[in-house]
């Protein structure tokens, strides 16, 4: 099993030691749940596994660059987020407005299947209790529905997320998913939701089979100095979906794309690899540790295809395990 290291005091620790610190104590009878149960042995099935990118690592580029760069990758899928630039200095334009007639979101999604990229996941680009969280939601949801994009992504702030108000709002989201044939995943970004444990026991409290957990296994090593591979056996039941993304604590505090990490991608996802489901994996991060970042657009093209390659070859040995 993956070991992470002590906690250290790092560029987000001070600040996220203290939130967590008190919302763990405050959610101390629950924190201990366990949500995952094994499955019998003849009712296990093998799950599928999409392998996406997004086009976030593209952001210094046109977004119809960042498409083609994918499919070039190597990759059948793709995910939206967030803005892109037309040119160096040019202003960062979203990939889908918030307020865009759920019509856009079907052109763009007919300009991937058109490239051979076929769309698995949106951001939502709103937290979940901002003040217009509720209208924004609703709205991606119907963007999503229109294009045929099966997830909506959200996640609360870094220092956690108001989870009276989320569990209100998540209950009233669920069935506009559901009607629009959408999940809506939330995954970890800090604080007091800042593990996937914390966050299927919001998902579990809301109770609606259209709102379920995103698992980014960096940000939970990240931002808490958690291990994701004890987390995420604690929450495997409502996981439909990965934000890919590695990270280093030595000899730099620093995020990565897959398999540049610290973390064992073999356990990340053998802990989902039985549950008979369709799991999109969405690399949100593809850069190597330490060196400087790519300059050109075939030097990102090159990152994603090395992704891709890791990913391809772990969910093959996965392959080779046993039901």
């Amino acid at each position: 099993m993956t070991t992470v290291p002590p906690q250290r005091l790092t560029r987000r620790s001070l600040l996220q030691m203290a939130t967590y610190g008190a919302t763990a104590t405050a959610l101390s009878g629950k924190l201990d749940h366990t949500f995952a149960s094994p499955m019998e042995p003849q009712l296990r099935r093998r799950t599928e596994f999409q392998i996406a990118c997004m086009t976030l690592p593209y952001a210094s580029l046109p977004l119809h660059r960042a498409l083609r760069g994918i499919k070039n990758a190597g990759y059948e899928y793709v995910a939206w987020g967030t803005t892109h630039r037309d040119s160096p200095d040019g202003p960062r334009i979203p990939v889908m407005p918030h307020d865009a007639p759920p019509a856009k979101a079907k052109e763009l999604a007919t300009r991937c299947r058109d490239l051979g990229l076929e769309p698995l996941m949106m951001f939502s680009t709103v937290y979940p209790e901002a003040d217009n969280g509720l209208e924004v939601l609703t709205q991606r949801l119907h963007q999503a529905g229109a294009a045929g994009v099966p997830q909506v992504l959200t996640f609360g702030h870094t220092q956690g997320g108001n989870r009276r108000v989320w569990i209100e709002r998540f209950k009233k989201l669920g069935p506009i998913a559901r009607d629009n044939g959408v999940l809506l995943v939330v995954k970890q970004h800090g604080g007091s939701t800042g593990t996937g444990q914390a966050c299927a026991e919001i998902v579990h409290e809301v109770n609606d089979e259209g709102v379920r957990v995103n698992y980014d296994a960096g940000n939970v090593m990240d931002y808490l100095n958690v291990d994701p591979i004890r987390d995420i056996q604690k929450c495997a039941d409502f996981v439909h979906s990965f934000c890919m993304k590695d990270h280093r604590n030595w000899p730099r505090d620093q995020d990565c794309g897959p398999g540049f990490g610290e973390i064992d991608h073999f356990r990340l996802l053998h802990a989902v690899g039985f549950v008979g489901r369709t799991m999109p994996l969405c690399c949100e991060n593809i850069f190597a540790p330490l060196v400087p970042r790519p300059t050109t657009p075939a030097e990102i093209d090159a990152l994603a295809r090395r992704a891709r390659e890791f990913l391809e070859t772990v969910v093959a040995g996965l392959g080779e395990i046993d039901v």
